[in-house]
Order: structure tokens, then sequence, then C-alpha cells
């Protein structure tokens, strides 16, 4: 069984930062990629960023420039450094990995949340 270890969230002022780390573990399987999620107080759960094994990067658009996805594949983690936060940054952010087996197969696994909360 996948299990996902998120760390670092808090309260940070307006233009602080924060590191946010998810460690995988349980896997049989090489991890195919990893990313952050966010969701808001009635809003839909939105992607943040994303890294493939290979080292390739996805940004949600707005946050290009402040937010940085890294990973350490020996270690599985994945690190989200956010900068210059801002007030609308504040929700629950969620680790998320994609797992394929051998036959292709795709396995989607969520961590289990981290409040980030930005006050003004």
């Amino acid at each position: 069984q996948v299990q996902l270890v998120e760390s670092g969230g808090g309260l940070v002022q307006a233009g602080g930062s924060l590191r946010l780390s998810c460690s995988a573990s349980g896997s049989r399987f090489s991890i195919n990629a990893m990313g952050w999620y966010r969701q808001a107080p009635g809003e839909q759960r939105e992607l943040v960023a994303a890294i493939t094994s290979g080292g390739s990067t996805n940004y949600a658009d707005s946050l290009k420039g402040r937010f940085t996805i890294s990973r350490d594949i020996a270690k599985n983690t994945v690190y989200l450094e956010m900068s210059s936060l801002k007030p609308e940054d504040t929700a629950v952010y969620y680790c998320n990995v994609v797992i394929r087996n051998n036959f292709g197969t795709r396995y989607e696994y969520w961590g289990q949340g981290t409040q980030v909360t930005v006050s003004s």
C-alpha cells in the first residue's frame, strides 16, 4: 500500500515563504510523476505543479515564478518551494503521486493534505 506523508504547511504572512515536502513509500513500482494540488474553501481542487521521473515540470500558469517543484528520486520525495505568498494562496495542499505498473496500468494516490494559510 502506497503511503504519502506531507509536511511543511502552516501559517505565514503575505510575502513570506514555505516549503512543502511529500515522501512516498510502499510502492512496488517506480513512481511516474509527483505533484501538488490545492483546494481552497468552496473551490475545486486545482493543479499547482507536477514533476515527472524525467524531470519535466508543469505549473499552473498563475503560479509560475513564485512556486518551484523539485524531486529527490532516491528518497521518493517531492518538494514545493513557495515564495512571495499571497492570501489567495491559502488552501489545503495535497500531494499527488502517479505510478504505473509493468502493464502500464495507472494508479494515483493522494496525501492527507496540509493546510497553508497566508495572512494579509
